[in-house]
């Protein structure tokens, strides 16, 4: 009798618990939803989904036989649900954008018309969405990278001839990487590559009028050089194609990224503005003002504007989530409610997921969230609303006090984003809280009015002076990015953060900040043991891209050393990345205990021989059999004979199809851990090819 007593103490505590935290139980469906498309997204195949659902549908049940009028029961038979629904919603999403994908690296010639167009000023390359037409051998949407001089000034919706190198939707060239063929699959690109030469054009092309949006871009750009004027732009209209890539990582290593992607910031400030002015105008009427049609009038008028500003950006998730939370505020505001709360936090989550629930696995919806829901939480906790409670005080004190908050929501936001960059990128930003106690107000109060006044201006051809109050604004911005990215220790870096202690971390802080009673506390110990994960994560001894062709072993100081010298940035920083440093990598044949010939280096990791091709003449099998016995790991960009076995392991083109990118941890109990999981069943996966190589078509002229 003694355990079931137990028992029934323990469901009478927590039933306590969750009664006390009855308002609160709502905000766990977002929680709930997103759980189950994490799970259809980190199971394998579709045996594992189907289990799952069964393994859901029986919690259900328990929690219907727990009982549906307690507190617990109704917890559980929801929260099982919800997350059913919710890989039911991904899996149904994945089936509804299939689409055939290139099989194999194409050069071919084609007719497309021009989905869309996106400029990069700053790498001199713009992209195109393009729909090939008459070709069935190719995928019917692909992204194709030219030149400036390539594009000219191609627009959406017109026809072109295209010769271009395709190759299919890459996948995570490393563990832990970012995997384009996920985000290709659901954005339906079959296929991405580079155009060569010319494009064709229809003669008479291009006299239609350039979109809104680039046509707004291409003005500020006029009006603001350089990385201010990208970043001026990138305010606006959400183009970011003209911050250099210096400044890009400066605002990333200072934290100031986010103020680059138009989300809560940014729409925020739109709306609120759009209100207050619509406010002041329309209370200029006595008869609107009487009737009380002052604050609906300048709601519904905010909501245009938020909306236009949504679609001019882009509508990234972002943009839209921060759309959707100024909906939901300004609903609040008409029906008298409190407005900033965590329900909005959670509605706007529901429904961004029930929209594009494959934007659950992006870091921006993370990120996102996650700062939002940090600083709600804060800023309804009873200390938090003490400390910024209004008082009589002198200014100074005030100005104080208001400092000391913004620090302290920096704080927050900081440690809620840090396990999520750590998580994507490997590196987080130490001084960002610091940082945005300028960036912020400098961007709310100086930088977006300048340019929003600039713009209004410039139709009567006066907004000069708003112009250069703006680019000085962001010149200082930029200006503060670069020192905070310099300071000693501005960022932390750290090897692959393991998928599980992630999924850990992230309950324990979801813990903390959505419940509101003492058991939140109980957050801290998952947040504990997910964070240790992390740090007790051992950094690979050596690393091998999906290709074969770049190697990256570990030094004695801590740094990594790369086989093929002449890598490019994307390779050395995708290396960086997944070692989990924040150095240039070195050369192997700078390297002392590295022996090289023009086919083969051959070295010493951690006690283990390792032996890596480098050279592109055939060698025949039994010239090489007695080095690759000699050595523990062989690895190639090439097909190795059968004759070449190395004593552990052999890596070669075969097997690195099969696992993409590798790595090796040698010490004690050597272990590869690779980019791909066998058996993966997801569409992304195994998706139905196309060939690419039928060019029976003519490509002098664009078909009309």
């Amino acid at each position: 009798m003694r355990p079931a007593g137990g028992w029934r103490r323990l469901g009478d505590a927590i039933e306590a618990r969750l009664e006390a935290e009855r308002e609160r139980i709502a905000l766990w469906l977002p929680v709930a939803l997103g759980a189950g498309i994490a799970l259809w997204l980190a199971l394998p195949s579709a045996a594992h989904w189907i289990g799952a659902l069964l393994a859901l549908c029986a919690g259900a049940l328990a929690g219907l036989l727990i009982g549906w009028q307690r507190w617990s029961g109704r917890t559980v038979a929801i929260g099982c649900g919800v997350a059913a629904a919710g890989m039911l919603l991904i899996w149904g999403r994945a089936l509804w954008v299939a689409a055939p994908v290139l099989a194999n690296p194409v050069t071919t010639s084609f007719s497309a018309e021009v989905e869309r167009v996106d400029a990069l000023p700053a790498r001199g390359q713009v992209r195109l969405i393009l729909h090939p037409q008459a070709r069935p051998d190719l995928p019917p949407r692909l992204r194709a990278t030219a030149t400036e001089a390539q594009a000219g000034a191609v627009l959406p919706g017109e026809r072109i001839g295209v010769r271009a190198r395709l190759m299919p939707p890459p996948t995570a060239s490393l563990p832990g990487g970012y995997d384009f063929a996920q985000r290709a699959w659901f954005d339906r690109l079959g296929a991405v590559g580079t155009v060569i030469g010319d494009i064709a054009r229809v003669p008479g092309a291009g006299q239609a009028p350039a979109p809104l949006r680039t046509r707004l871009t291409r003005h500020i750009h006029g009006q603001v050089d350089g990385s201010a004027g990208g970043v001026a732009a990138a305010l606006v209209t959400g183009d970011r194609g003209a911050i250099s890539e210096a400044d890009d990582e400066a605002m990333r290593r200072s934290g100031l990224a986010h103020l680059l992607s138009i989300s809560g910031l940014h729409v925020t400030a739109v709306v609120g503005f759009t209100m207050l002015l619509a406010m002041r105008l329309l209370a200029l009427s006595w008869r609107l003002a009487l009737r009380g049609w002052v604050l609906p009038l300048a709601a519904a008028a905010a909501a245009l504007v938020g909306g236009g500003y949504t679609l001019l950006a882009g509508a990234e998730v972002p943009t839209l989530r921060s759309f959707i939370a100024s909906l939901l505020v300004l609903l609040a505001f008409l029906l008298g409610r409190e407005a900033l709360t965590l329900r909005l936090v959670a509605a706007g989550a529901l429904l961004v997921m029930l929209w594009r629930p494959e934007a659950l696995a992006g870091p921006s919806f993370q990120l996102s969230f996650a700062a939002v829901t940090a600083i709600v939480a804060l800023h309804e906790s009873r200390w938090m609303r003490a400390y910024m409670a209004r008082r009589a005080e002198p200014w100074i004190f005030r100005f104080g006090r208001g400092v000391g908050g913004l620090i302290l929501t920096g704080l927050a936001v900081e440690a809620a984003l840090a396990p999520i960059a750590l998580f994507h990128f490997h590196k987080a930003g130490l001084y960002g809280a610091l940082a945005n106690v300028v960036a912020i107000p400098l961007t709310t109060f100086v930088i977006m009015p300048a340019e929003a006044l600039a713009l209004l201006f410039d139709s009567v051809g006066l907004g000069a002076p708003f112009w250069w109050a703006a680019e000085a604004a962001l010149k200082a911005l930029i200006a503060l990015a670069h020192w905070v990215a310099a300071a000693p220790g501005a960022v932390a870096t750290l090897p692959v953060f393991p998928p599980w202690g992630f999924a850990v971390a992230m309950i324990g802080g979801l813990w903390i900040l959505l419940w509101k009673t003492s058991w939140r506390r109980a957050g801290v110990v998952p947040l504990a043991v997910g964070m240790a994960t992390l740090l007790a994560q051992p950094r690979p001894d050596v690393l091998v891209t999906g290709d074969g062709k770049h190697i990256a072993a570990a030094l004695p100081d801590g740094n990594y050393a790369l086989l093929r010298a002449r890598a490019g940035d994307y390779v050395r920083d995708t290396m960086a990345e997944a070692a989990g440093i924040d150095t240039p990598l070195a050369a192997f044949a700078d390297l002392a205990h590295v022996e090289c010939n023009r086919d083969f280096c051959r070295w010493t990791q951690d006690g283990r021989v390792v032996l890596a091709s480098r050279g592109r003449d055939r060698i025949e099998g039994t010239d090489m059999a007695a080095a690759c016995a000699a050595a523990d790991v062989v690895i190639s960009d090439r097909w190795l004979p059968h004759e070449c076995s190395a004593r552990w392991l052999t890596i070669d083109r075969d097997s690195l199809a099969e696992s993409g990118g590798i790595a090796l941890y040698l010490k004690d109990r050597p272990r590869a851990v690779t980019a791909l999981r066998r058996g993966d069943g997801h569409p992304w996966r195994r998706p139905e090819q196309l060939s690419g190589n039928d060019e029976a078509i003519p490509t002098g002229v664009p078909g009309r």
